[in-house]
């Protein structure tokens, strides 16, 4: 069998599948915040019960926020801080007595709707993330793509395309940079956007939810939203020209997106025509954890 693991922020969830993709089992617990030691006891344990329970034996695939280093060997690039410069991947074969293979929990997504989801049969996979961060994994005939230096689909951390003036210089990052996609695009930054321009703090599922009841100043946030999601995406599709674009996170449920975006991504895509197509995930939020477990494919 094969095992899955997506270390999220906020918890840690293991599935168990068969070789045809069957789920044999899935359990999750809360994620112990800021605490190295304790995250890698939770995943150890999550593994020993699953397979005291299965009677069985299987690989390990991860998937986690950031990426290993191919300088150090160390985990960068994560949003949950305190896990960034660690040596998880030798701490967790050491705690486990095996190998294990680790991929960025986007990547994992991307695989996941390749390889048995929404964009199952594609030949090019985008796969995006937007909820509380934005992140991107890139699939290229089944096999996910890391790149030479352990990045590929870190869409979230490039400028925003095609700014308009008052874009700029943009929100400030967590990754020090300023206009990030990231600052734009994730639930906090449609809450932030709504927040700049009508002083009101809402989330963005209340946001979406105002919109839909006819709430003219969260219909407006929720079409800026449209458009700068339009306008990054085609800045992929004019540089990879996916078959297909896998949106989720929290993000991806509001459903008037695969309408609205594709409509406005044609302006800034560099054809006559576009033919890629912009489609929700199969597996929800445990779409990360299978393609955690098919890392081993």
């Amino acid at each position: 069998m094969k095992l899955g693991i997506d270390l999220g922020g906020t918890k840690i969830e293991i599935i168990a599948l068969d070789d045809e993709g069957g789920e044999l089992l899935r359990r999750r617990v809360p994620t112990p915040q800021g605490d190295y030691s304790g995250t890698l006891r939770a995943i150890a344990d999550l593994v020993h019960q699953a397979e005291a329970a299965l009677g069985q034996v299987g690989t390990i695939g991860i998937g986690t926020p950031g990426a290993i280093s191919r300088a150090t060997g160390l985990l960068k690039n994560s949003n949950s801080v305190h896990l960034n410069g660690q040596p998880i991947v030798q701490d967790l074969e050491s705690l486990l007595q095996r190998k294990l293979r680790i991929s960025n929990d986007a990547n994992c997504f991307a695989l996941s709707e390749a390889t048995d989801g929404a964009a199952a049969g594609a030949a090019v996979v985008f796969g995006v993330i937007i909820g509380t961060g934005t992140g991107a994994g890139i699939v290229v005939n089944g096999h996910a793509l890391t790149g030479a230096n352990g990045i590929a689909g870190e869409w979230g951390h490039n400028p925003l395309p095609w700014p308009e003036g008052a874009e700029l210089p943009g929100p400030a990052c967590y990754c020090g940079q300023h206009g990030c996609i990231e600052t734009f695009l994730s639930g906090p930054g449609m809450m932030g956007d709504h927040q700049r321009v009508n002083g009101k703090k809402l989330d963005a599922a209340t946001i979406s939810a105002r919109a839909a009841g006819g709430d003219v100043a969260c219909d407006l946030t929720l079409q800026r939203y449209e458009n700068r999601l339009a306008r990054s995406l085609a800045h992929v599709i004019n540089i990879l020209d996916p078959d297909i674009i896998v949106l989720g996170g929290g993000m991806s449920n509001i459903q008037r997106l695969y309408k609205n975006v594709p409509r406005i991504w044609g302006r800034f895509v560099f054809s006559d025509r576009v033919d890629t197509r912009l489609v929700r995930n199969r597996f929800g939020d445990s779409s990360g954890v299978r393609g955690a477990a098919w890392l081993w494919e």
